[in-house]
Parts: C-alpha cells; structure tokens; sequence
C-alpha cells in the first residue's frame, strides 16, 4: 500500500486553527488505477507549494482501487482556492468519469494537533460515508 507521508508546505502559527480535509475515492476498475495514480501525484505536486497548505499526506490501495487524501490547511478559502486551481481543476474535471464513489469530510484542529493520523482521518471518512448514505 503506497503511502506519501505527510509533508509541510508552509509553517503554521502557533495558536492558528487549521481546517482539515479527509477523502477516500473508489474508481470504477482497475484499468483506472494507472491514470488516477498518476493524477494524484500532479495534485500531489501542486500542494507541496499552494499557499496556505499546512500539510498533506496520501494513500493508495491500487488493488482495491482506492485513494485516500488527508490535508491540513489555513482555512476553507486556501484549501478551495488550491482546488479550483489548475492542476486539481482540470484533474477533479478529467477523473470524474472514471469515479465509482467519493467521500469528503471536514473539520478544524488546533494546530498543534496536526499532522492528523490515518486512524482519525479514516474514522472520520467512515462516519461521513454512513451519514451520506443515510441521507
């Protein structure tokens, strides 16, 4: 299971509140999993520089067809920002029909709480999953 570890793009102050993302995407089939792989590591890239980006770290499961996403960010304007940029918008656009499922939560932390673990994240991805299907 490919794991990118968590990375610092940019410090974050202390006493800040940081806004944390969590996703788990499934794709459609297994001939899929080359080219979201390979998308990811452009998004991948690109927050390793967006401004505001307090961290970042991703999972993949090519076998299961799965992708996990974890990242911290300064608020919910930095961390949209960064998705309606280009590589993310143009990768978000192109990937969507290749998408059997997503899964989004969001929080906040104190920053001193970040990097967030995997088991919280997925936890957090789980619980979203249930209540988006219940609804």
């Amino acid at each position: 299971m490919p794991t990118l570890p968590w990375v610092t793009p940019n410090p974050a102050p202390p006493g800040a509140q940081a806004f944390v993302m969590a996703s788990r995407f499934e794709v459609r089939s297994l001939g899929d999993v080359p080219r979201f792989f390979w998308k990811s590591l452009a998004a991948w890239r690109q927050v390793r520089s967006a401004p505001g980006a307090f961290g970042a770290s991703l999972i993949a499961q090519p076998t299961k067809r799965v992708f996990f996403t974890l990242s911290a960010w300064e608020s919910r304007d930095a961390l949209y920002a960064y998705a309606r940029t280009e590589p993310h918008r143009g990768i978000m656009t192109g990937l969507r029909a290749t998408m059997r499922s997503s899964t989004f939560t969001f929080w906040e932390v104190p920053v001193e709480q970040v990097p967030i673990g995997w088991d919280e994240a997925k936890r957090r991805i789980a619980e979203q999953a249930r209540t988006d299907g219940g609804a």
